[in-house]
């Protein structure tokens, strides 16, 4: 029998399911809450999942002016609230760099990283800021919706054949981004950077890759896990950058065993 869900609104907003060690789940760009199902449905049996919706996003509210700095102290605010020292950090992509500043800025909150089709810095195939965050917003601008263009942005990340319930519950949870918090996400993710800092970080690290991730390749999963010493690399066959959905039984099995591997924690 799956764990109960219980979805918590409020400033900060969150579904979870589980108990002991909590995983917390930092969605992408197009994510919210609501992309992680198959990781609290899996991975509650032994943890307590937490997945949130970032600031300004889903339910949450917006932080102004929005900065890297500011969703880390978010993520050590929220797990004041769930009643935790510390917790498991798994994101994707705009997560993963949500995880890796909260490792760097409140080292002891964070048990471990998970890092999901993510980057060490933004651009690091020589993409223009400026026309990467154009061709993003301009929907938008033009007065359409997340759901207006989920299966489009959708089609252009994922490997091809990405279809079903998880296609499905990723295009849900993308229409639950308002379009001024995706804005303004959009905005900041052209901003990190953190390359030279990686040999900073020492929390165990699990580092996840979709062999066919165009958008955060395979070289940028290699480059995180060649500057966190001690940290594993797997790269997932057959998935596109939303390795978690694209591929949840594997994806699930890795972190499962990367968590389990990990010290007990203590009474």
């Amino acid at each position: 029998m799956a764990a109960p869900v219980r979805d918590v609104d409020g400033a900060i907003a969150w579904r979870e399911a589980g108990e002991g060690d909590v995983v917390l789940f930092l969605h992408g760009l197009g994510g919210s809450r609501m992309a992680w199902e198959p990781q609290i449905e899996a991975l509650s049996h032994g943890w307590r999942c937490v997945a949130w919706d970032m600031p300004g996003y889903g339910a949450s509210a917006p932080i102004s002016p929005l900065a890297f700095e500011a969703i880390a102290d978010a993520i050590a605010e929220l797990l004041d609230i769930l009643d935790v020292e510390s917790a498991h950090l798994c994101g994707l992509s705009f997560g993963g760099h949500h995880a890796l500043h909260t490792a760097l800025r409140h080292p002891n909150r964070v048990k471990s990283l998970v890092l999901a089709d993510t980057s060490a810095a933004f651009g690091g195939d020589g993409t223009d800021p400026d026309e990467w965050r154009r061709l993003r917003t301009a929907p938008l601008d033009a007065g359409l919706e997340l759901a207006d263009i989920a299966d489009e942005v959708i089609a252009s990340i994922a490997a091809p054949g990405f279809r079903g319930l998880e296609r499905d519950r990723t295009a849900s949870a993308m229409a639950r981004i308002p379009a001024a918090g995706f804005q303004a996400a959009c905005g900041l993710i052209t901003t990190h950077d953190l390359r030279h800092r990686l040999d900073e970080i020492t929390a165990p690290t699990l580092v996840v890759v979709g062999e066919l991730d165009e958008e955060t390749p395979p070289a940028y999963a290699a480059e995180i896990a060649e500057g966190i010493a001690g940290s594993r690399l797997e790269v997932i066959l057959g998935a596109g950058h939303l390795s978690p959905t694209e591929a949840p039984d594997v994806f699930n099995q890795l972190v499962g065993e990367f968590l389990g591997s990990l010290p007990a924690a203590q009474p």
